[in-house]
C-alpha cells in the first residue's frame, strides 16, 4: 500500500497542495498532520509508521515535511528499510527503493541541513549587527522607569504592592522584579 504523509507548520498553512501532489502520486491513504516540524513528537506520524509493512512505501510532498534535521530524516528512512518499507519524496524526486534513490536522499539530506545551519548562522549574525547598532531585542519592559519610581514610593509610603501592581496593569511578581532592577529598596 501507498501511503502519504502531509505535514503542515500553523493553523494558517492549507494542506491542499501536498494533498493533491500525493493522490497524484497514488497513494491510497493520506495521513495530514498540524504540527511544527520542530517539535521531536509527531503523534500522526509515529502512528502511521507503525502501521506501515514490508512492501508499503511511505510517501511526502517535501524531504522537510518529514523531518527537519538530518539525523531525523536518516533515522526514519533507515527504520523504514529495515521494515523492507520504501520511500518517495515528489519534490526531490527521491525513491529509496533504489541506488540511485538512496544516495539522492542522502545528498538532499545533507543539503537541507547545511541550508537549516546556515539559516540560523544569518539569524546570529543579524541579532549581533542589531545589538552592535542599539536595537534592542526581546520582549519591551512591562513598566517605564517613572511608573518604577512612583511604585517604590507607593510601597515606601505603606500603599500594598498587590494594589499598586493592579493598577499598573502587571503581577507583583513584575513589579518586585522591576523595583529590585532599578535598583530601589522595596520597603
Amino acid at each position: 500500500m501507498k501511503y502519504g504523509y502531509a505535514r503542515i507548520s500553523t493553523t494558517d498553512q492549507n494542506p491542499a497542495l501536498q494533498q493533491d501532489a500525493l493522490t497524484s502520486a497514488g497513494c491510497d491513504k493520506i495521513i495530514t498532520e498540524r504540527i511544527s516540524g520542530a517539535v521531536s513528537k509527531r503523534p500522526k506520524l509515529e502512528k502511521l509508521l507503525q502501521t506501515l509493512q514490508a512492501g508499503d512505501v511511505l510517501t511526502v510532498w517535501r524531504l522537510d515535511r518529514l523531518g527537519r534535521s538530518i539525523d531525523h530524516l536518516r533515522g526514519v528512512v533507515k527504520m523504514l528499510d529495515q521494515k523492507e518499507v520504501g520511500f518517495q519524496s515528489l519534490n526531490e524526486t527521491i525513491d529509496t527503493t533504489t541506488a540511485n534513490g538512496e544516495l539522492i536522499f542522502n545528498l538532499f539530506a545533507s543539503l537541507a541541513d547545511f541550508e537549516r545551519s546556515l539559516l540560523a548562522e544569518r539569524t546570529k549574525a543579524g541579532l549581533v549587527a542589531a545589538k552592535r547598532r542599539g536595537a534592542r531585542l526581546g520582549r519591551p519592559p512591562a513598566l517605564t522607569a517613572a511608573q518604577i519610581d512612583h511604585a517604590a514610593k507607593l510601597i515606601a509610603s505603606g500603599e500594598r504592592p498587590t494594589t499598586i501592581a493592579r493598577s499598573l496593569g502587571v503581577s507583583r511578581a513584575t513589579l518586585y522584579r522591576a523595583i529590585k532592577k532599578g535598583n530601589i529598596p522595596p520597603i
